[in-house]
């Protein structure tokens, strides 16, 4: 055993006389493991999973650290053998620092039956357990144990009549197909003694995410009081203090001054806890005319405990000093103050507090527009200070530096003295709106209270889970190089309209992972395209991360909280793309099978993730943990199941062969109930995947698509993740190739003087290598059309280039049409990433001249770019976890989903349409007949165009005239329309010329496609 374990204390809750010799006996053979047993137990079991007429899928067995201590589960293992047996089946447990009050799921064997699988498991076995009757075990090894009283054995559950041995006097409650057994307090109790400490229920598996189950004495926390060190008045000022208290679990429900208290203090607007937990408020009012001094109050707090509490103020009255300059002269019309370094007392109104300082504002301003009427005041502590007290302050004017040196934002230090003239005050904010008329244009309102008068739009919410702060701007932010060639004035100019166009909406506080999290609404989120309405508060200048030097803003700290509109609405599915081919491009963020503590998803220890030559668990960059493997999985495969390709290609897969691939596959089909996908096999070369930790992948549906030939990689030295291209063929006949991509990313950068260096004009680094990736894709290219003796290629992944960077461009100048410029631009922004607020598509869609009439729609599903972070699988740096196993934000990119026609040429779709002739009209300035023929799609699926109107039989002597061609002696007339959806119609004209006056008879049929 560790030695961090204490063993369990003897129990009394049988006395020893009430025990039969039987029972004596059996104990005196058992108690020695029974007493060193762990704190962590085993809290459930369930035997029948997969069962007919039960409820979950699997078996299970939840374990309970009882303690209130973390307990490390490495080494150890969970156990099971039959009712009477002694040969122990063994599932070994994670490197898992089990937490006081946490949960821990075991999954077991599934059967055919059951109708709900388990929620998100901590550790998968194979273990197949009966249903009525058998033991479990947790042993402090990873072997099997030869008793189910060896030392080794930590905790014994003997479930069902007939199982043996058992703690205590007799075995647990039977099971059933719907009960498990529970051990009793949420796991707590343990007297050892199984049908004492357990019973029979509803099945409920708990797992490490579950709410914590904290065991012990109930304490009763004291109350917390919240008060004003200090309150310094001007002599014969008046002025007040907010005062607070709240008790976690009581009701904070009077307050009063301690007895002898002075006549100018008194108190008002007290009002007590709403709830348990709630804060109690009254107002500290202070008269005018104390003289100078120090006046220490006394505040008492009582609740509905009996429990009371003290805190003392101490009102400072002191002589203020003379202003010496205005605030506005202090900020100056520069981007620095003309006094830093030097000490000045000024005056203002409270506007805004935060944990470290305060805001004020001279409320009248000196009429400059040039200069901020606004200035923050440097405490280093919780400021004592009201919303709307009149400061007169001095202190030392600083400019300090927050990730920008061009821009540091003025303020006073090191403060010597602090009074309150008077209270009550406000200050008139400035009505503002976005764009500025340049970024330099926020200097001047730095420290200001302002309002947007105009909606703002949620462009980047990265860091909201982990820093409190979103990037809003008066528009959505399109990324320069995603619509303008880098370096051209048109770029160059957005980029600086960006700028003026932005800043981040902070919470106020420097908490690091703020629980609860803010801004955060309706389904757990609030996303990218969302809007805020009379947005108000102060602006202030900083970091948008914790790290010093790093990217920084101007900021807004909000004075009134921000109500967010769901205008960014999100979707089930992606939108509709027509054809009767659907492909996806799916970045799925670093797909491992191996975990960043080195155990695999099937329970292997001690193992790492290849880069080169290097096999290390550093070098895996997906999941930690099975468990956060788990989360990440199911996200992604609802995505996958959403989006429902024909085939998708697949970048940031574990570059581990075909294992990690194949799991995904699984995974997605046990989702959807059938063997629905299959992967594209790699080439047995094993330099097919490159060197990289991540690779790219192809999976497709067989029953719509079949291979032809092996899949081809290009393994040039140019991609260290090699291209991957397959042929498909339909069962009509008709040939694609795809081709998947992931070029380099933009991180990492070079330094000195190399092309792959940042050069300044939006494309970050490495845009050299990309150009070069580019080149040889379209070398590739040719390649596979060789190949597969067609020249039909669609190109697509993670190219790392917003859509008019130079490797975009490459492509294009080599033939390729960018099918998302030619979808989506027309209808909006096209994005699939954000980045420094600005959006952008590094996800691209690009195909051959010969391919591209049969595309027939592109989209970008937006489950993931819009969403924060904070919602994603992972579980660090979430102090509030608001995961769900859904698609949004299953990755940083969007999907892109393609379209394609790849039906044969010429389909006759007659007998899923009607046709019906209006009757003709003779002109006899042409001396035709004219007249319509409408066509109505009566089936149940969309028809794609053209379409072609053919007219058989038509009367001898009559000729239509405006024909567009004839098909085996029978004219036609062409309809360019490109789709036909259900119950939809199109209309052509008809136009005979018909010497003769003979009636016109003619009959129809109707194709899509061209002859």
């Amino acid at each position: 055993m560790h030695s961090y374990f204490s063993p369990k204390p003897s129990k009394s809750s049988v006395p020893s006389n009430r025990r039969t010799v039987l029972a004596a006996a059996f104990f005196a053979a058992f108690a020695g493991n029974a007493m060193a047993a762990s704190e962590v137990v085993i809290s459930q079991v369930y035997g029948a999973g997969g069962n007919t007429g039960s409820i979950f899928k699997n078996d299970f067995i939840e374990l309970f650290n009882r303690s209130a201590n973390p307990v490390s589960l490495n080494g150890w293992s969970v156990q099971y053998a039959s009712a009477t047996g002694t040969s122990f089946q063994v599932t070994t447990l994670p490197d898992v620092m089990l937490q006081p009050g946490q949960y821990f799921l075991v999954q077991q064997a599934a059967g055919t039956g059951g109708t709900t699988s388990l929620p998100t498991v901590d550790k998968v076995g194979t273990i197949a357990m009966s249903s009525t009757a058998g033991k479990v075990v947790l042993a402090s090894v990873a072997t099997a144990v030869t008793s189910a009283t060896s030392p080794s054995v930590l905790d014994l559950v003997a479930y069902g009549s007939t199982a043996t041995p058992f703690e205590g006097a007799g075995p647990t409650p039977a099971p059933s197909s719907t009960n498990s057994v529970f051990r009793a307090d949420g796991g707590c109790d343990d007297t050892d003694q199984n049908n004492v400490d357990f019973t029979a229920g509803a099945a409920g598996p708990r797992n490490a995410a579950s709410p914590f189950n904290s065991c012990g004495a109930v304490i009763s926390p004291p109350i917390v009081t919240n008060c004003p060190a200090t309150v310094p008045l001007a002599p014969n000022a008046s002025g007040s203090a907010i005062l607070g208290a709240s008790d976690i679990d009581g009701i904070v429900n009077s307050i009063t001054l301690a007895s002898g208290t002075a006549s100018a203090f008194s108190l008002s607007g007290f009002t007590a806890s709403s709830e348990v937990g709630g804060n109690a408020s009254a107002t500290l009012n202070i008269a005018s005319g104390l003289a100078a001094g120090n006046y220490p109050v006394v505040i008492n707090f009582s609740n509905d405990q009996e429990q009371t509490a003290s805190c003392t103020v101490s009102v400072m009255v002191q002589a203020a000093s003379g202003i010496t300059n205005t605030i506005s002269q202090i900020q100056g019309s520069g981007s620095t103050s003309p006094f830093v370094g030097t000490v000045q007392t000024t005056e203002g109104v409270v506007t805004h507090k935060v944990s470290n300082g305060f805001y004020m504002q001279d409320a009248q301003g000196d009429g400059n527009p040039t200069t901020s009427d606004g200035i923050f005041v440097f405490t280093g502590t919780a400021p004592t200070v009201t919303l709307g007290d009149k400061m007169r302050v001095s202190a030392t004017v600083a400019e300090f530096v927050s990730g920008d040196a061009t821009r540091p934002i003025t303020q006073l230090t090191t403060v010597t003295s602090m009074t309150v003239q008077n209270s009550g005050n406000s200050v008139t904010a400035t009505n503002l709106t976005l764009p500025l008329a340049s970024a330099t244009e926020w200097e001047k309102y730095e420290g200001m209270l302002v309002r947007f008068t105009r909606p703002l739009v949620v462009s980047q919410n990265f860091f909201l889970g982990r820093f409190g702060q979103m990037t809003v701007s008066g528009s959505r932010l399109e990324k320069p190089t995603n619509r303008f060639r880098p370096g051209t004035p048109e770029a160059i100019a957005l980029q600086e309209s960006n700028r003026a166009n932005s800043l981040i909406l902070d919470d106020s506080t420097s908490i690091q992972n703020p629980t609860p999290t803010p801004y955060i609404g309706l389904d757990n989120t609030v996303r990218a395209g969302d809007t805020v309405a009379d947005l108000t508060g102060v602006i202030d200048f900083g970091l948008a991360t914790s790290s010093n030097p790093g990217p920084s803003s101007y900021k807004l700290q909000p004075t009134v909280a921000p109500i967010f509109s769901r205008d960014n609405a999100r979707s089930n599915a992606p939108e509709a793309v027509g054809g009767n081919i659907k492909v996806a491009s799916f970045n799925v963020l670093n797909y491992f099978t191996t975990f960043v503590d080195g155990t695999t998803v099937d329970g292997q220890t001690n193992q790492g993730c290849k880069v080169g030559t290097s096999v290390s668990k550093s070098n895996c960059r997906g999941a930690n943990n099975l468990n956060e493997y788990n989360r990440q999985s199911a996200k992604i495969v609802a995505a996958m199941q959403a989006i429902d390709a024909d085939v998708f290609g697949l970048m940031e897969m574990q570059n581990n062969g075909d294992f990690a691939i194949s799991y995904l596959v699984n995974s997605l089909n046990a989702a959807i109930g059938s063997n629905m996908y299959a992967f594209v096999p790699v080439p047995a070369d094993p330099s097919a995947t490159g060197t990289d930790a991540i690779r790219v992948a192809m999976i497709y549906k067989p029953s719509k698509l079949a291979m032809v030939g092996a899949s081809l990689t290009d393994t040039d030295g140019v991609n260290s993740r090699p291209t991957l291209a397959q042929t498909f063929v339909t069962p009509q006949g008709k040939r694609f190739s795809l081709v998947v991509n992931h070029f380099k990313s933009k991180g990492s950068c070079p330094t000195g003087s190399s092309l792959d260096a940042d050069q300044g004009d939006g494309q970050g680094c490495w845009n050299a290598l990309r150009v070069q990736q580019a080149s040889r894709l379209a070398t590739f290219i040719q390649q596979v059309q060789a190949s597969a003796n067609d020249t039909d290629v669609l190109t697509i992944g993670d190219y790392n280039a917003n859509g008019a960077e130079d490797p975009i461009r490459t492509l294009q100048d080599a033939g390729f049409v960018s099918e998302i410029e030619r979808f989506i631009r027309p209808r909006g922004l096209p994005y699939s990433f954000v980045f420094d607020g600005e959006s952008g598509y590094l996800d691209n869609a690009l195909s051959s001249a010969s391919l591209s009439p049969n595309v027939t729609g592109v989209t970008e599903w937006h489950i993931n770019a819009d969403e924060p972070t904070i919602i994603d699988y992972n579980t660090e740096f979430k102090t509030q976890d608001l995961y769900s196993a859904t698609p949004f934000r299953s990755s940083d990119h969007d999907p892109v989903v393609i379209g394609l026609n790849l039906q044969p040429l010429v389909v006759d779709v007659t007998a899923q349409v009607k046709s019906v002739s209006s009757g003709l009209v003779f002109n006899r300035a042409t001396q035709q007949f004219t007249g319509t023929v409408t066509v109505t799609n009566t089936g149940t699926e969309t028809l794609n165009g053209p379409f072609q109107v053919v007219l058989n039989e038509l009367s001898t002597g009559v000729t239509l005239a405006n024909a567009s061609g004839t098909r085996n002696g029978a004219p036609y007339i062409t309809s360019t329309a490109t789709n036909l959806a259900p119950g939809k119609s199109i209309t052509v004209s008809v136009k005979f010329s018909n010497p003769n006056k003979v009636t016109v008879r003619y009959t129809t049929n109707v194709f899509s496609g061209n002859f």
